[in-house]
């Protein structure tokens, strides 16, 4: 956890004082090592509020705060983007315990990785070894950071809506595909034209809410929060990203993003 005490101070009094102990913006920013901007914007998009307010306007954050923005930074340093942070925090399966172990692995998995290239660039410099492209492989290490999105189809894979998709899909022929196929191409090819957009941009935005009609004219009532987990999904899931990605790169980005200010826009 974010040490918020000096090295040496009682643990009895630590114990005792983090029960009241509530941090301002400024003084958080500073223990974490992140501006306090940032904590703005956690703030802003739903990621991480304050504990309270003070009648000033202060935000004040307290060790449940604290702990959240841990897991916050180590999900940022494995390189998960906010929204998909954001789905995964806010699932009803999100188990705090299990996701550090989760982070643990990864990070073991990086820190392998860079102490191969390390090891790579020694021999290199001695004028030793083979080039070796082995050590950027970053497929095992995606791979596994792909579990994390099985927790944002987790929130809607049991609901009715998941039985609604497998019955009407059931009934659709070759034709049926391929007149959808044809549809959702020319929508992830609108959202590639407008890639360089801010997410929040009216053409943008207007996307999003054809692209959740979509869903719903051909598989199920997609609300809110089933297209906020699949945005997620979008960027999380190698699988969907290549996918859509074949309009142009960075169009999963860039609907993943979409969504995340579509639903946040919502709430």
């Amino acid at each position: 956890m974010l040490d918020m005490y000096p090295a040496g101070t009682d643990k009895k009094k630590r114990g005792a004082s983090m029960a009241k102990k509530k941090w301002q913006i400024g003084e958080l920013a500073e223990r974490a090592g992140v501006s306090v901007r940032t904590l703005r914007h956690y703030d802003a998009i739903g990621l991480l509020e304050p504990s309270d307010i003070t009648p000033a306007g202060y935000r004040l954050y307290d060790e449940a705060a604290v702990a959240e923005l841990e897991q916050i930074l180590y999900f940022r340093e494995l390189g998960f983007a906010l929204e998909e942070i954001k789905a995964i925090m806010s699932s009803p399966a999100y188990d705090a315990r299990e996701a550090m172990k989760r982070q643990r692995a990864l990070l073991q998995m990086q820190k392998k990785r860079i102490e191969a290239m390390i090891e790579r660039l020694d021999e290199a410099i001695a004028g030793q070894g083979a080039p070796d492209m082995g050590v950027f492989d970053m497929r095992e290490i995606e791979n596994m950071k792909t579990q994390y999105a099985d927790e944002a189809k987790a929130r809607w894979g049991g609901t009715d809506a998941f039985r609604e998709s497998e019955k009407r899909t059931a009934a659709y022929g070759k034709a049926d595909w391929q007149a959808i196929q044809q549809g959702m191409t020319q929508l992830f090819e609108a959202f590639a034209d407008v890639r360089e957009l801010a997410p929040e941009d009216a053409r943008v935005q207007a996307l999003v809410a054809d692209w959740k009609q979509y869903i719903t004219d051909h598989f199920y009532v997609c609300t809110d929060e089933i297209l906020e987990g699949l945005g997620v999904m979008y960027t999380a899931d190698e699988r969907f990203r290549a996918n859509i990605d074949r309009c142009g790169e960075g169009t999963a980005a860039c609907m993943s993003r979409a969504i995340a200010a579509y639903c946040a826009a919502k709430r």
